[in-house]
Formats: C-alpha cells, sequence, structure tokens
C-alpha cells in the first residue's frame, strides 16, 4: 500500500553497498527514498520529486556534492542538505554547512546518529508525515495542499459536515508563504442573511440605521491573508455576485462607500453541499463555481477513511486528558473494533466530540467502549453489511502497530518494545499488514 503522506528523502550515493544500505534502512524508518546514483540523476529529477531533504555523498563519478548543492538550492531554498563525507572532506563539509548546507557525516558512521541527524533536521524544518491523516486518501489531500500553498489560486474543499475543511484550509495557511498573516474564518451559514453582507464587507457610518461608525468587514481583516469562506452554498444569490467580482477584480466597496478597496487575501472555500446540483437548479451561480473551484479537493468521510480512526482516538485523547487535568492512560481493546465498525456520520467532529465526554467523565485510566458509545446499544455499532473476524482482526492490529509507531516516532525497535515483541517480528507483521510503515 503506498503512502504518498510519507517524506521524501533523496539519497544521491554512487556506491551500492553504500547506498543500498541507507535506502534500506531509510525505508524502514518510514521514508520515502528516491536513490540517485549520480549528481546529474538527481539534478534532472529532484525538482520533480521535491524531496523534503537531501543526502549527498560529496564525491560523486560526474560531479561534487558541493556543486550539485550550488545548482540545486536556488530552485529549492531551505531544502536541507546531510553530506556523507570522508575524513579528507570534511573540511569541504564544513565550508558547506557556512554555505546553508544542513549538517554532515563522516565515514564510517552510525546508522543510529545518521538517523537522529535525519529526523532531527526534518522536525526543525516541519516536513512531518501524518499531518492531516494516515490514511492514503488524506496523504493524498496533503500532497495537493504542499504543493499548491504557495501559489494564489481558489481553492474549494468539499466533503461532509465534520470531516475537517476548516483543518485543510489551515493547513494550507500554515504551510504557505502568508503563514505570518490573518486567517479569517467566515461561517456564511451561521450569520443573518441581512447582516451577511455588512460583515464581508464591512459598512460606513450611516449605511443603515444603526449603523453609528465605520465597521472593518472580513474581507478587509483578512488583508493579505487567507480568507475562508465556510458552507459557501448557502451564500444568497444577492451576494454571490459580489464575491464574484471580488475574486475576478479583486476590489470591493464597505457597505455605504464610495471608496473602492483591494482584496489581497487568498481565498478558500469549502461546501457540505453539491454546488453543481445547486447551480443546475439556480440556487448557485454556476460563474461563481467556475472561480471558485480553480483547485478542488474532496475530504472523504471518516467511515471510508479508517486508518485515521486510532490516530484520531489518540490525539484527541492525549489533548482532553492534558486540558481536564485527567490521567487517562489509553483505551481498552474493545474500542478499536467499535470505532472500526461504527459509521460515525458526524466524522472526526463526532470522534473528537465523544472522546472529549469520555475523558471529562473518566473515571479510570483506561477509557471502554461504553464510554465511548454510551448512547448505543451493541448490535447498533456498525455498517449493514457484516465484517469478518479475520478482517476486523487486521484493521485492529494496523491499528494498534501505527499507533505504537506514532508514539515512538516512526523508530521501528522503539516501537517493537511497546508492543512486546521483536523487532524482526514486528517487520514480519508489517509485511503479511501490507504496511509500509
Amino acid at each position: 500500500m503506498s503512502s504518498p503522506q510519507r517524506v521524501r528523502v533523496g539519497l544521491v550515493e554512487d556506491d551500492p553497498i553504500m547506498g543500498e544500505s541507507i535506502a534500506h534502512r531509510l525505508d524502514l524508518e518510514g521514508y520515502r527514498v528516491a536513490w540517485w546514483k549520480s549528481g546529474q540523476a538527481a539534478l534532472d529529477a529532484a525538482r520533480a520529486e521535491s524531496p523534503d531533504l537531501m543526502v549527498c555523498d560529496i564525491r560523486l563519478p560526474d560531479m561534487n556534492g558541493e556543486s550539485l548543492f550550488n545548482r540545486l538550492v536556488p530552485h529549492r531554498p531551505g531544502l536541507p542538505f546531510i553530506f556523507i563525507t570522508g575524513f579528507a572532506q570534511v573540511d569541504q563539509a564544513v565550508r558547506l554547512m557556512r554555505a546553508g548546507a544542513a549538517d554532515y557525516v563522516a565515514k564510517p558512521f552510525a546508522m543510529p546518529d545518521f538517523l537522529a541527524k535525519v529526523s532531527a533536521l526534518l522536525q526543525r524544518s516541519g516536513s512531518k508525515p501524518h499531518v492531516l491523516g494516515h490514511s492514503d486518501a488524506m496523504g493524498r489531500i496533503e500532497a495537493t495542499l504542499r504543493r499548491i500553498a504557495d501559489i494564489d489560486s481558489t481553492v474549494l474543499l468539499t466533503g461532509e459536515s465534520g470531516v475537517g475543511k476548516e483543518v485543510a484550509a489551515r493547513f494550507l495557511h500554515t504551510r504557505s508563504n502568508r503563514s505570518d498573516k490573518p486567517f479569517i474564518a467566515v461561517n456564511c451559514a451561521a450569520i443573518p442573511a441581512d447582516l451577511l453582507e455588512s460583515e464581508l464587507f464591512g459598512h460606513e457610518r450611516g449605511a443603515f440605521t444603526g449603523a453609528a461608525g465605520r465597521h472593518l468587514g472580513y474581507v478587509e481583516r483578512a488583508g493579505d491573508g487567507f480568507l475562508f469562506l465556510d458552507e459557501i452554498g448557502e451564500l444568497p444569490l444577492s451576494l454571490q455576485a459580489k464575491l464574484l467580482r471580488l475574486i475576478e477584480a479583486r476590489r470591493f466597496q464597505r457597505l455605504g462607500g464610495e471608496v473602492e478597496l483591494t482584496c489581497g487575501a487568498r481565498i478558500v472555500c469549502a461546501t457540505n453541499v453539491d454546488l453543481d446540483a445547486a447551480a443546475q437548479s439556480g440556487r448557485f451561480r454556476s460563474d461563481l463555481l467556475f472561480r471558485i473551484r480553480v483547485i478542488e479537493a474532496h475530504i472523504p468521510p471518516l467511515r471510508e477513511r479508517k486508518d485515521d480512526i486510532a490516530p484520531l482516538l489518540d490525539l484527541f485523547r492525549a489533548q482532553f486528558a492534558t486540558a481536564f487535568g485527567r490521567h487517562v492512560t489509553g483505551f481498552q481493546p474493545d474500542v478499536a473494533e467499535a470505532a472500526l465498525l461504527h459509521n460515525w456520520p458526524g466524522n472526526v467532529r463526532e470522534l473528537r466530540n465523544r472522546v472529549e465526554r469520555a475523558i471529562a467523565l473518566a473515571d479510570s485510566p483506561w477509557i471502554g467502549r461504553e464510554h465511548l458509545f454510551p448512547d448505543l446499544e451493541p448490535q447498533a455499532i456498525g455498517p449493514a453489511s457484516f465484517t469478518s473476524l479475520a478482517s476486523l482482526r487486521e484493521q485492529v492490529e494496523r491499528q494498534h502497530i501505527r499507533q505504537a509507531l506514532d508514539r515512538a516516532e516512526g523508530r521501528v525497535e522503539e516501537a517493537a518494545k511497546l508492543l512486546g515483541i521483536s523487532r524482526s517480528t514486528l517487520f514480519d507483521k508489517m509485511r503479511r499488514l501490507r504496511m509500509d510503515h
């Protein structure tokens, strides 16, 4: 099973034994490795592969590592480089670090020390896997959002209520070159229709009865940051025309104002309704739909990405245990089974709320199924189709291994200790369960 959300490491090493050893160990540690055996091969492929970190031997058959570094970095500023060097090239490696390289290792080196450097650099650069989720579907969405983070095209996030559309929008904001600018979220369904225009675009004093002074709207407050318009399908038709002009001309006026103002914000929209059907029925302008859907990302419901359930349970358990001052160690074994069988009609929002309630009422260190699903009869937990015991056992085991790997920060040996098995047994299980780590 492919894992597009894994951190990408580019390896440039012409020695087949050294290269194979490093590539194999990085793969076992959960990284996605692209191995090139010459500097030119790395230059040709690195831009398309877009690695999060480069591991490069200083001595290469067609050029030295310093030349590769100097030619690649202008196209990928900030890309971390770890150089592999012999004793004779240590001075060169130090010079490269002064020029912006991240670190170096001198041959022969201990693999744990090398892996520690890789992990530390990725943590420092913010290149962490599994930010939005562990499932392949969320990995693809995360990769898309990373790819479009620094462009200004409008984005439409679709999906059922509670799947995490605002979380995805905020992720896009934090990964963009506007991360230090405001993120303004507007729920178009939560503001009364007669107030929405004023809230969006602002108003001047005297624009209407009760307008005692100038009011800056969400568009103006967003500045050069992000304007996130949630539930865009609920926007009245009268305002859809004004939003279309805002997107196309990047200009707007406060209600009752005469001066045109400039909108510098990137606009991201979200909806849980079918906008194509709304456009066909005349409830949503088709020209506006074309403008907000330059780039679309559909976030699937939680029931279709079960690989995300166990990590989310553990994430919210840790958050609420800390927030509420509760000593809650984890979940009883039957929780994983119940959570995998539950349909999660409220998606991630429902899961979060259930964990919050369970932690708030916890009277023991372990949360059981009755705490997470107090409102459901045992037979009510599960989809209409029946799951075989073998399939369920595999799902639960896969989730438990993933949880252990996360807790061990990807260190396989540490995860094996947490699981009470040997490292080789863990590798065997991961192969049987088709886990790429």
